[in-house]
C-alpha cells in the first residue's frame, strides 16, 4: 500500500503543480511534431524530444503530492501520451517503460531504494529497460545470467525490445541468477559493458530504439538487484497500464492522420477528374472520408479515456483495505482495456488506410510520409495478440473465466 509518511517524501527539485505541468503539454507536443515526418524518413532518433520532455518535468506526472509530486491521474498521463503521440507516436511509445516503472514505484514506495528512485524521477530522470530476448522458445523466456563475483555480481546476455532505453538514464534488465531464479537489475545506462545497439528493423515505430542491448560483464551491486514477477497485484495493474499506454500511442497516431489529412486537403489535394466539385475541399466524398476519420479518432480517444478511468479506480483501490474491491477493480480495468484495444484497433487501421482516399497519387508522396501512421499503428498492434484478446473477452462473458485477465501479461 502507498506509504505517505513524511520520511518517504524525496526532496529532489521538481514541478509539483499539476495544472502548471499539464499546461506545458501543448507546446511540448508542438515542438515534437516539427520535422516528425522527416525524422521517420531519415531514421533520426528523437533525442531532442526527450531532452525537452525531461526539461518539462513531465516524467514525474504520476507521482502523488504526498510523495513530492504533482499528483496527476492516470487520465492525465494517458491524455498526455495521446497528445505526444499525435505529434510523434514514436516518442509516446518510447515513454512506456518509464511510466511502468513510476507506477510500480508510487504504489509501493517503502524502501530506502524506492525513495532514492523517487528522488531520481522527481529530478527528471527517465527509466527504460529490456527483458525480452530473441531466439527463445517462448516470449518471456530469459537466458541472460547474473553471477556472483566477489562482493558484487556480473551480468551477461543480449536483450531485445529495449524501447526507450536509448533515451533513458536508468534501465532494468531481467536475468537468471546462480540459483536459476528470475531477478531484475536496475542500472545506469552508462554503466561499463552496456551497449544500446539501436538495431530495431520494424516497418513502423522506427524511432523508438526498440532493438537490442548487449550486456557484457556488467558489474551489478547487491542493492541494484530485486525479485521480479508479473503475478503480483501491482504487476497486474502495471501490465494493464502498459497495454493502455500502447493504445494511447496508437490513438495519437490517429490524431496525426486527422491533422495531416486535413492539412493535405486544404493545401495540396485536387478534386478528382470525375468530381463535380471545383476543389477537393468542396468534394462531398472527401468531406465524408475526413468526417469518418474524425469520428474514428474521437471514438478511439473516448474508449481510451474510459480505460484510463478504470485504471484510476484500480490505483485508488490500492490505497484501501478491501482486497475484494481491489481484485474486482483489477479485473475490470484489464477487461476494459482489452475491449478498448479490440475496437480501437479496427478504427485506427481504417483511419490510417482511408486517409489516402482524400486525394490521388500525391497523397502517397514520400515527403508527406502519410504511410508512417499506418505502419506505426500496425506495429503497435502487433504487440498485442488481438485474436486471443477477443477470445478471452468472449470466454469471460460466456463462462465468467478470468484466468488470463489475472495473469498480468498482455490481457
Amino acid at each position: 500500500m502507498p506509504n505517505t509518511a513524511s520520511s518517504a517524501i524525496p526532496t529532489a527539485p521538481a514541478a509539483n503543480d499539476r495544472a502548471a505541468l499539464l499546461a506545458k503539454i501543448p507546446d511540448l507536443a508542438a515542438e515534437i511534431a516539427k520535422e516528425a515526418a522527416r525524422r521517420d524518413l531519415e531514421r533520426e532518433l528523437p533525442h531532442e524530444a526527450f531532452r525537452l520532455f525531461k526539461e518539462a518535468g513531465l516524467g514525474a506526472l504520476r507521482i502523488p503530492a504526498a510523495l513530492g509530486g504533482p499528483g496527476g491521474s492516470v487520465v492525465d498521463y494517458i491524455d498526455m501520451i495521446m497528445a505526444i503521440g499525435a505529434a510523434d507516436s514514436n516518442v509516446a511509445h518510447a515513454l512506456r517503460s518509464h511510466f511502468n516503472f513510476t507506477e510500480a514505484l508510487l504504489l509501493n514506495p517503502n524502501s530506502a531504494l524506492d525513495r532514492t528512485q523517487l528522488s531520481r524521477v522527481l529530478a527528471g530522470k527517465l527509466f527504460g529497460g529490456a527483458h525480452t530476448e530473441q531466439g527463445t522458445k517462448r516470449p518471456g523466456d530469459v537466458t541472460a545470467r547474473l553471477t556472483k563475483s566477489g562482493e558484487s555480481y556480473r551480468l551477461n546476455g543480449r536483450k531485445w525490445y529495449a524501447t526507450g532505453t536509448a533515451f533513458a538514464d536508468f534501465a532494468s534488465f531481467s536475468a537468471r541468477n546462480d540459483e536459476d531464479q528470475l531477478a531484475s537489475v536496475l542500472l545506469p545506462v552508462d554503466r561499463k559493458g552496456i551497449t544500446i545497439l539501436d538495431d530495431w528493423d520494424g516497418m513502423g515505430q522506427r524511432l523508438t530504439a526498440s532493438g537490442g542491448v548487449l550486456l557484457e560483464d556488467v558489474e551489478v551491486l547487491p542493492h541494484e538487484i530485486s525479485t521480479r514477477g508479473l503475478n503480483t497485484l501491482i504487476g497486474r495493474h502495471t501490465s494493464t497500464l502498459r497495454q493502455l499506454h500502447l493504445a494511447a500511442s496508437m490513438a495519437g497516431a490517429v490524431r496525426g492522420v486527422l491533422a495531416e489529412g486535413t492539412d493535405y486537403v486544404r493545401k495540396q489535394a485536387r478534386s478528382a477528374a470525375h468530381s463535380l466539385a471545383e476543389t477537393a475541399n468542396a468534394d462531398p466524398f472527401v468531406q465524408k472520408i475526413l468526417g469518418e476519420i474524425a469520428a474514428g479518432s474521437f471514438a478511439v480517444d473516448t474508449l481510451i479515456r474510459e480505460s484510463a478511468r478504470a485504471l484510476d479506480r484500480t490505483a485508488e483501490a490500492f490505497a484501501g483495505d478491501d482486497p475484494q474491491r481491489l481484485e474486482a477493480a483489477l479485473i475490470e480495468s484489464a477487461l476494459t482495456t482489452a475491449r478498448t484495444q479490440i475496437v480501437a484497433s479496427q478504427l485506427a487501421l481504417a483511419a490510417a488506410t482511408n486517409v489516402f482516399e482524400l486525394g490521388g497519387g500525391s497523397a502517397t508522396s514520400r515527403h508527406l510520409n502519410l504511410d508512417r501512421h499506418w505502419r506505426n499503428i500496425r506495429t503497435v498492434l502487433n504487440h498485442n495478440p488481438l485474436l486471443h484478446k477477443a477470445r478471452v473477452v468472449g470466454d469471460y462473458y460466456i463462462n465468467g473465466t478470468t484466468t488470463h485477465l489475472e495473469e498480468g501479461k498482455v490481457f
